[in-house]
């Protein structure tokens, strides 16, 4: 049976999904996102990388299509009983599609269907074959479940905590370990050790990390080197805890801080600490995001600045971490109470070749916005 939950905490989030699929008019949706299947019983698996869909009726049934080597996978990680566990065989020729289509037949659902397309568990081949399989037109899903994850329940919000004071672990292993001639896989190692060590998972992504010319990558690339005795490491990671992230980041310096330095991230902070305070139920998104760009506009740092300063945390799976909806310019989406966003103040500044950035998670209260690292956003020099 599943491992983090309750009984009854899945069954309100079954009930739930039922309901917004009644309100849509819809007998049943199609799921691919495989944070989508775990949220809703529980199954936790890689297999989304093949073909698995897991059908949510709008009766509140479910059943699972996937391949045999997720068949205990299923069994030990959901509610699923083995009689809603539908294995299609590996063999030339196969069309999972079309078992796919012949099981929703077979469970009765010939009313409209709804599928999620926006998800890495569905390539665009796989798509076509499903949209072919299927002789009525399939609505889109897109939205319903995602929606849904982002009122986190208490005990989910336990596990972003969980997730925070493993990011914070990580934190403090990056700093006992940076310094003049430190190997960046040293210091990789050790946060993600820390992360394994406290009882976590393995993150949505790499962690990132950076250092010199490549601290103004927002992207994990691989080769190491080691630490200049003044130099500028920029990382980006993630504890995660039942698959709930809440991401850090931040820049340190090595050696002493320039005066550019000490500006940027005075000005990241400023620009932190704004948007935390523009975090209240009820307001758009779009109004955190303003709130970014004036502090690092008016200190003239604009053109180093990204066009984003965060997004929704959840139960993510592979490639990314990054659960939506995002912190845009005009993003009109109202932010509620118990959802988790990560804040990221991005400086990269190509013509000085500097870096800073400071970043953590938070958790919306009645009151605004509540951080989830014990750290706070300082500077480091190490």
């Amino acid at each position: 049976m599943p491992f983090h939950f309750s009984d009854s905490e899945y069954a309100t989030r079954l009930s739930k999904a039922a309901t917004a699929l009644q309100a849509r008019d819809l007998e049943a949706l199609l799921l691919f996102a495989p944070e989508n299947q775990y949220w809703i019983c529980g199954y936790d698996t890689f297999g989304f990388a093949m073909f698995q869909c897991l059908i949510l009726g709008a009766d509140g049934r479910l059943n699972l299509l996937t391949r045999a080597p997720d068949l205990r996978q299923a069994q030990q990680t959901s509610t699923l009983s083995d009689a809603q566990i539908h294995i299609w065989k590996d063999i030339e020729g196969a069309s999972p599609a079309c078992a796919l289509a012949d099981l929703v037949n077979a469970l009765g659902y010939r009313g409209k269907i709804a599928i999620e397309t926006e998800t890495p568990g569905l390539t665009f081949a796989n798509g076509q074959s499903v949209i072919a399989a299927f002789d009525q037109s399939l609505q889109r899903g897109d939205g319903i479940i995602s929606d849904l994850r982002q009122d986190k329940s208490p005990a989910e919000l336990d596990m972003h905590r969980r997730a925070a004071a493993l990011s914070d672990d990580a934190l403090d292993a990056a700093l006992a370990s940076t310094r003049a001639g430190a190997f960046e896989g040293d210091i990789l190692a050790d946060m993600q050790g820390a992360v394994f060590r406290g009882g976590g998972d393995y993150a949505g992504n790499e962690f990132i990390i950076g250092s010199a010319e490549r601290a103004l990558l927002c992207r994990y690339a691989s080769g190491r080197r080691h630490l200049d005795a003044q130099d500028q490491l920029t990382l980006e990671w993630s504890g995660a805890y039942a698959r709930y992230h809440a991401a850090m980041m931040q820049t340190l310096v090595i050696g002493k801080a320039t005066a550019a330095q000490r500006r940027m991230h005075s000005v990241a902070r400023d620009a932190l600490e704004a948007c935390e305070a523009a975090i209240k139920p009820g307001q758009p998104m779009g109004e955190v995001f303003a709130a970014h760009a004036q502090v690092f506009d008016k200190a003239g740092l604009g053109h180093a600045r990204l066009n984003a300063c965060g997004y929704a945390m959840g139960a993510i799976y592979n490639p990314i971490w990054v659960d939506f909806p995002m912190f845009c310019e005009g993003n009109p989406t109202l932010m509620r109470e118990s959802q988790v966003f990560f804040l990221h103040m991005i400086l990269m500044d190509s013509d000085a070749d500097l870096a800073m950035c400071l970043g953590h998670s938070v958790e919306v209260t009645a009151h605004g916005a509540k951080r989830l690292s014990r750290h706070a956003p300082d500077l480091f020099e190490l």
